[in-house]
């Protein structure tokens, strides 16, 4: 792990959350955003009960996070997969005997993609494009800015960054690419510095963030692996069981607070004097909307400025809030 500073965002929030549902033995959580493991290794150092599987698509975030977890034995299982395959995960979970207690989701790029620069998610170092979360498969970014038409570019730079100038850029883009492909971040860092309006540079913050998170999005396909994977997750929890959400923009945040705010809320038509059977609420929302990062942890941890944090509890199968 040397060389690698990860520390997980909101530590001791988390583990307050989850204290109601993981403290009694046979304890089951699903991590599905694993990384490094440090959310992992503080669960169950906290809950002596707990077991974890710990979910990655990354084998190289995978294979450190085993060698860190190794002391806790069977307590700890790591699973190589996207976590939009939540279905099998927890199918394998289940083989243990043991309930899902706890669900984790700690969203976005994690600390080792960001520090490694071949990977090409920081664009402040140079590096290829290619912003996969999983390098072994799926399409590249220098591939989606070399092959993709303009108006399919602009869509992704539009909805994922949420990039006024979106038009603008994916004509330069385009221009650019006849001259000779894409293959390294310097370039396109390059060319947004030369199209961006230099009010919108000296406001806005470095001009390829939003670039390089609208690329980081499509590549991985981030918005629609979550629109699969919590529904599922919820699904799959254990009455009593908790889920937690770190999101780190306003896009996934937008996702998780639409889904857990509608299965807190009554089915039963408006005007019926009774819950209908199966009508109820499913969650109760732990949470009271997006908790954020103190100002001390900030200062300490600048990643944890941006993250969104929202948690629900699982309701018995009456929908009644005991």
């Amino acid at each position: 792990m040397a060389g690698y500073t990860h520390e997980p965002v909101l530590l001791e929030r988390v583990l307050e959350l989850f204290e109601p549902a993981l403290g009694e033995p046979g304890a089951l959580l699903v991590d599905c955003t694993l990384g490094l493991g440090g959310h992992t290794e503080a669960l169950l150092e906290r809950f002596p009960g707990l077991t974890v599987f710990g979910v990655d698509q990354d084998t190289s975030a995978l294979e450190r996070a085993r060698a860190r977890l190794a002391g806790f034995g069977a307590r700890f299982q790591g699973v190589h997969a996207r976590f939009d395959e939540f279905g099998r995960v927890a199918e394998e979970a289940g083989r243990t005997g043991n309930e899902l207690r706890g669900v984790l989701f700690d969203l976005g790029v994690s600390s080792l993609q960001l520090d490694a620069a071949e990977r090409g998610f920081a664009y402040a170092k140079d590096a290829p494009l290619d912003m996969r979360m999983d390098p072994e498969q799926g399409i590249t970014a220098a591939e989606v800015l070399n092959t993709y038409p303009h108006g399919e570019l602009a869509r992704i730079l539009r909805e994922y960054g949420e990039e006024r100038f979106a038009g603008k850029i994916a004509s330069a883009v385009l221009s650019e690419r006849e001259r000779a492909p894409f293959e390294t971040s310097a370039r396109l860092v390059e060319l947004l510095y030369r199209v961006l309006p230099a009010a919108s540079r000296r406001s806005g913050g470095h001009p390829a963030k939003r670039t390089f998170q609208a690329l980081r999005i499509e590549v991985n396909a981030e918005l629609e692996v979550l629109r699969t994977a919590l529904p599922a997750a919820l699904d799959a929890l254990a009455p009593g069981g908790r889920i937690v959400v770190e999101s780190y923009h306003s896009l996934e945040d937008r996702i998780v607070k639409r889904e857990l705010a509608g299965r807190a809320r009554s089915r039963t038509p408006e005007g019926l004097p009774v819950e209908l059977p199966g009508h109820g609420p499913s969650l109760r929302l732990v949470t009271r909307g997006a908790e954020q990062a103190g100002e001390q942890e900030c200062a300490h941890n600048p990643r944890a400025a941006s993250v969104r944090l929202r948690a629900a509890e699982k309701l018995p199968e009456s929908g009644k809030a005991r």
